[in-house]
């Protein structure tokens, strides 16, 4: 049978104090994508369902890209039809792992979504692997464990860095650090590349239940992520 990944998307088209775009990523979903795709089904599902929102930016920046190139043009339907995140809360049994994309959306809707935080739960406790890339960890940063521990306690991870989002001139716009808050909630648990915008991607466990964790730092590392998952899943 067919290993089944459920891929979480932001509902986030913009950022509420100063009307910006955000949405998610291009090459965060398409480069696990491309490694992926002959060997898993993906479901895709965002916290409002339909349309999940593309940054545009994200598009333009990689339209030199073969493979997010193509996958923009050729798989649309993969999230602008979007199953609604309630419509999944029940169905863990029938997917073998989980992945959050990034882009900015995410640190304005999935790190406070409950029913994002409830199905990440439900993936840990049932040990199936757990992923994420970019700014995809801000979904983890709410969820705890069965004895109030934060998910990524004592975690190797990685996410989006302070340098990063300096760089991009973004770090104003946004509502915290995700780097700060990875590495408070880890303990002490967060890394990156030694150079901004390098490749970096940590394989962890969740603390008690030993399902994979694996993260990302940036769109660099979407390839080496859904590499991960794959190992994770036995592929």
């Amino acid at each position: 049978m067919t290993p089944k990944i459920l891929v979480v998307l932001t509902s986030a088209a913009t950022n509420p104090s100063n009307g910006q775009e955000v949405g998610w990523y291009l090459p965060e979903l398409a480069h696990p994508w491309d490694v992926l795709k002959s060997k898993v089904d993906f479901v895709v599902a965002s916290p409002k369902g339909g349309v999940a929102p593309i940054s545009t930016k994200s598009v333009e920046l990689f339209a030199s890209d073969p493979v997010s190139s193509k996958f923009f043009a050729e798989q649309k339907a993969l999230w602008e039809d979007t199953v609604k995140l309630s419509d999944v809360l029940d169905r863990v049994d029938e997917f073998d792992a989980i992945y959050y994309p990034g882009g900015h959306g995410p640190m304005f809707d999935l790190y406070s979504d409950l029913e994002s935080i409830s199905l990440i739960q439900k993936f840990a406790l049932a040990k199936k692997p757990i992923g994420a890339v970019c700014h995809g960890p801000a979904a983890f940063l709410n969820v705890t464990l069965p004895s109030g521990e934060p998910l990524i306690a004592s975690a190797a991870v990685t996410g989006f860095s302070d340098e990063e989002e300096d760089a991009l001139g973004a770090t104003a716009a946004m509502p915290f650090s995700l780097e700060q808050e990875l590495q408070r909630l880890s303990g002490g648990g967060y890394g990156k590349a030694d150079e901004k915008f390098g490749e970096k991607i940590f394989v962890s466990q969740v603390k008690e239940l030993g399902g994979a964790l694996v993260t990302g730092q940036n769109p660099a590392s979407g390839k080496a992520v859904g590499e991960a998952l794959g190992v994770a899943l036995g592929l």
